[in-house]
């Protein structure tokens, strides 16, 4: 089997883990940190929003049953791309939205993906989703992991 592993930042992390975790094809997922300045930060560090790092989500999927471009219509899905900096009432940049790319590949097809969205008047205002090259990821804490299946509860950090 041939896996490959695609990077999302769409607000809180303990929702957009659960939302990919559901996506058939999708190996494993692990939360995390990335884009920032501070090396090896802990939760506690980022949220004080002075680190740069986004919460995000490593997703290692099967492309034999899993598409990239499938995982990008999750991720459009998810989140509100319009917000700077926020999703719902968590504000921050380490909420921001976001793209990781690790091949030129993944960023034709986010680029694209995102062209193709903005061109549909889904959205009245502007996209704002960065599409950045990945750079070191540091993942959280273990209680972050798995959040809600951890807490027997649904997930309510999106819609």
């Amino acid at each position: 089997m041939s896996i490959e592993v695609a990077t999302f930042g769409a607000g809180c992390f303990w929702g957009v883990e659960a939302a990919f975790r559901q996506v058939p094809g999708v190996v494993d997922t692990r939360v995390g940190f990335e884009g920032g300045t501070v090396p090896n930060p802990t939760y506690r560090h980022v949220c004080t929003n002075t680190t740069g790092h986004a919460e995000v989500v490593q997703v290692t999927f099967d492309p034999s049953r899993v598409s990239y471009d499938q995982l990008l219509e999750v991720f459009w899905d998810i989140h509100d791309p319009t917000q700077l900096n926020r999703q719902g009432p968590d504000v921050g940049t380490q909420y921001r939205s976001v793209i990781f790319y690790h091949t030129p590949e993944q960023e034709k097809a986010a680029r694209a993906s995102l062209a193709r969205l903005a061109a549909s008047g889904r959205y009245k205002g502007p996209i704002v989703t960065a599409i950045e090259p990945a750079s070191q990821f540091y993942e959280a804490e273990e209680y972050h992991q798995r959040y809600f299946e951890k807490q027997g509860i649904a997930p309510t950090c999106h819609p």
